[in-house]
């Protein structure tokens, strides 16, 4: 009966892979007649058909059936092993996913290995992603390889006490960092200071990326005493803090309105030899604008020129957003000109907030005249601004010729922002003609 099931493997062969344009022979008559027909194979299927094959169906023990008898026929390839493997384990088959698994001829990729302990962990198994790390000698499991692995297991609830073990066997400062970081970034705190904590007890010291992890992971808490306690520990450490490291203790500053002790952070970076850049100075600029002290954030300017960086359009636009909502419009069109002079143009809404100041005081021809700059910079301005300029120009129009111009001013195209931008032009220099030379 051997040949029978012999036969018989070679015809679902054949008619899973789509046979070739000459039908195989169901009962061959000798075996050397067999092995004659199996000779051409490369034209029945290539590997990778037979790793769709194996991918496309429903059922993992056909899936394994094919792999099994296409490797009768063509040597099994690595991604054919790794497809069958992943595709067992998501069907609960852990004891036969496991077992294929020692047959991979090299170590695995992190990619399967990640995969496929995520499985694991979402069926509530994170014990066999360990066995499946016993199953490969230690030598040929690299560092990247191990750390990738403690990330992904690290990234579920349910997989933790398996990156803990894992760890337990591999307790160096890198893999701490990404148990650490995974941990902050799932908001895990309860979990994540005690391990910092017990790494004085393995004789680890930590890095500065150690306490950025938990710097920002407190800070997304608002935990800013507890935050600004350990970045202190940091600092009495001899450690540097990075630039990252700073932005997120700035921003949870400006954040629970502590200005004051976020500009001295500022003055003391320099200290630490740890420059503050144009990130730095926008989030204090930012903050002092959000809590109505917009002068204040203006005098940062000279402190950004004394260290050497040069605002950007962030830096002006907060400034003139801020300056117009303390109603201080000498100013912020000072800095709105000093900003185009850079070639730096802002977005339409700024231009929104001090034309709609100007026209609201009384200084129409200001307002205009920011609204024609912008459009012969390629700005359109909001239908808004329009209505401010138009409103304020021409008070003697009846409401049908008001409502027209606007509505040439702002078709379609043109207020969708298209490049069509020379339609507006002519109607604001009529407008413009018109408040010159109004009486």
């Amino acid at each position: 009966m051997m040949w029978w099931a012999r036969d018989c493997k070679w015809f679902a062969v054949n008619a899973l892979l789509a046979s070739s344009s000459a039908p195989l022979p169901l009962f061959p008559r000798s075996h050397s007649s067999y092995a004659q027909t199996l000779a051409p194979p490369l034209s029945i299927a290539s590997p990778a058909r037979i790793r769709k094959l194996i991918a496309a169906q429903r059922d993992p023990l056909l899936s394994k059936e094919i792999y099994e008898l296409s490797s009768l026929i063509l040597p099994p390839t690595p991604s054919q092993l790794q497809t069958l493997i992943l595709k067992l384990a998501r069907a609960r088959r852990f004891s036969l996913s496991l077992s294929l698994l020692r047959r991979l001829p090299s170590p695995p990729s992190l990619s399967l290995l990640s995969s496929l302990f995520l499985t694991f962990s979402r069926f509530s198994r994170p014990d066999l992603s360990l066995s499946a790390l016993r199953l490969f000698p230690s030598h040929l499991l690299t560092p990247r390889l191990l750390r990738g692995v403690l990330s992904a297991l690290s990234s579920r609830p349910f997989s933790l006490p398996a990156a803990l073990s894992l760890l337990r066997s591999h307790p160096d400062l890198p893999s701490y960092n990404v148990l650490l970081r995974s941990l902050c970034r799932a908001r895990r705190l309860s979990i994540a200071i005690p391990i910092f904590h017990r790494l004085q007890l393995h004789g680890i010291s930590p890095d500065p990326s150690t306490y950025r992890f938990l710097v920002q992971g407190l800070c997304r808490r608002a935990q800013l005493s507890s935050a600004l306690s350990l970045f202190e520990e940091m600092l009495n450490r001899g450690l540097i803090p990075d630039s990252l490291t700073c932005t997120t203790v700035l921003n949870a500053l400006c954040r629970k309105k502590q200005l004051r002790e976020a500009f001295k952070l500022i003055c003391r970076m320099r200290l630490w030899g740890c420059a503050p850049d144009i990130v730095h100075f926008n989030t204090l600029i930012i903050g002092f604008c959000r809590e109505d002290r917009p002068l204040d954030a203006c005098k940062l300017l000279d402190e950004m020129h004394a260290n050497g960086v040069e605002p950007d359009l962030v830096s002006y636009a907060s400034l003139v957003n801020g300056l117009c909502a303390r109603g201080e419009l000498a100013k912020a069109n000072v800095y709105l000109f000093e900003m185009l002079g850079k070639d730096l143009v802002p977005h339409f809404s700024v231009i929104h907030a001090l034309v709609r100041g100007l026209c609201n005081a009384g200084m129409d021809e200001e307002g205009c005249r920011i609204v024609e700059v912008m459009v012969r910079k390629g700005v359109i301005p909001h239908v808004e601004t329009w209505l401010y300029v138009v409103g304020t120009v021409c008070e003697d129009y009846s409401g049908d010729v008001f409502d027209g111009i606007i509505m040439k001013m702002v078709k379609e195209d043109v207020w969708r922002r298209s490049t069509r931008i020379v339609q507006a032009v002519p109607l604001l220099d009529d407008v413009i003609n018109r408040l010159r030379h109004r009486t």
